[in-house]
C-alpha cells in the first residue's frame, strides 16, 4: 500500500466545509466521529479539522448508508474485515496480541490492545483508516491482498 502525500491528510477544513464538500449533515458527521468511523483531527480547543482523506471517507461512509443500507454496525463490520496486519506487516508474534487481529466487530483503529507496529502510530494517519476512498470496494481489497 502506498502512504498518502502529506498534503491529503493535512486537517485544513472545519466540520461545516467538510459537511459542504461530502455533501453530508453535520450531525451526522458528528455521529460518525463518536461511532468511530471517522478520526478528524482534534485541535486542542477540542474542535474538530478535516482532511481531504477525511472527505473522501464520509463520501464513502454516506454511500454505503444510502446506497447499500448499511447502519454504523454493519460499517464497522465491514471496516474491520480490511487485513491491516497485512496492510502494515505485522509480524505474527505482534499479532497474536493484537485485538485488531482477533476482532470482527471494529475497525483496527478501535482496537484496546494493538501490536508492536501500532502501538505508537497516529491512527488517523495509518495506511489502513487512509485506503478508503469513495470508490473503495472492500471484497476488491481483499482479493488483492489474498494471494491465490
Amino acid at each position: 500500500m502506498t502512504t498518502l502525500s502529506h498534503k491529503h491528510t493535512e486537517p485544513i477544513y472545519t466540520l461545516s466545509v467538510a459537511a459542504k464538500l461530502s455533501n453530508t449533515p453535520p450531525h451526522s458527521i458528528r455521529q460518525y466521529i463518536d461511532k468511530g468511523l471517522l478520526l478528524p483531527y482534534k485541535k486542542d480547543t477540542k474542535r474538530h479539522l478535516f482532511s481531504d482523506s477525511d472527505v473522501e471517507r464520509l463520501i464513502w461512509i454516506k454511500k454505503n448508508i444510502e446506497g447499500r443500507g448499511l447502519n454504523f454496525a454493519g460499517i464497522k463490520s465491514l471496516l474491520a474485515m480490511l487485513p491491516c496486519w497485512k496492510i502494515t506487516n505485522c509480524k505474527i508474534k505482534s499479532r497474536k496480541k493484537c485485538e485488531a487481529y482477533t476482532s470482527f466487530e471494529a475497525p483496527c483503529w478501535q482496537a484496546s490492545e494493538k501490536g508492536q507496529e501500532c502501538k505508537n502510530k497516529e491512527c488517523r494517519l495509518c495506511d489502513v483508516y487512509l485506503l478508503i476512498k469513495p470508490d473503495t470496494e472492500v471484497k476488491a481489497v481483499l482479493q488483492q491482498l489474498i494471494p491465490e
